[in-house]
């Protein structure tokens, strides 16, 4: 049986989970699996662009990937102990990266190529551009170098 946020006998953590998932670590009411962190709502570890730490705020701050162009979801959580659940979130969002490869562009700009996968390697590959500033992806050159990169990177991974 799963339970909602707050208390739960025993002391186990009181964080609701999707069938088939069991917490692994956990502080308060944020907590991890291995398919997704619960922030309360859940983010597939695939989805985490960053989580960053900071000792003197006690807070977590996990920014979502999203679309070029578009904002990047933000959720910052208070955290009185962090304990495992950050060693979790480093090993989780590792492990969904299949290939990261850096490509120079122009002059001292490039781009970083990502695919990602979920850590348990259930689900597709999603591939993600982060270009430097001043790189204008509509541009064709720049798009050319990408698409070459991303050819040659799913070659690399066999998909």
């Amino acid at each position: 049986m799963s339970w909602p946020f707050g208390a739960r006998p025993g002391g186990r953590p009181a964080i609701e989970v999707a069938a088939g998932e069991r917490v692994l670590a956990h502080a308060g009411e944020v907590g991890g699996t291995r398919d997704a962190l619960y922030l309360p709502q859940r983010v597939l570890w695939e989805q985490v662009a960053s989580a960053d730490w900071d000792q003197e705020e006690r807070t977590l701050t996990v920014v979502e990937v999203a679309p070029f162009g578009q904002p990047q979801p933000v959720h910052v959580v208070q955290l009185e102990e962090a304990g495992r659940l950050l060693q979790l979130v480093r090993e989780r969002v590792t492990a969904s990266i299949a290939l990261q490869r850096h490509v120079a562009v122009r002059e001292r700009r490039s781009v970083r190529i990502l695919a990602r996968q979920a850590p348990a390697l259930r689900g597709e590959v999603s591939w993600f551009v982060e270009y430097d500033d001043g790189l204008d992806p509509a541009d064709p050159q720049v798009d050319a170098a990408v698409q070459a990169a991303l050819a040659q990177a799913r070659t690399d991974l066999g998909v």
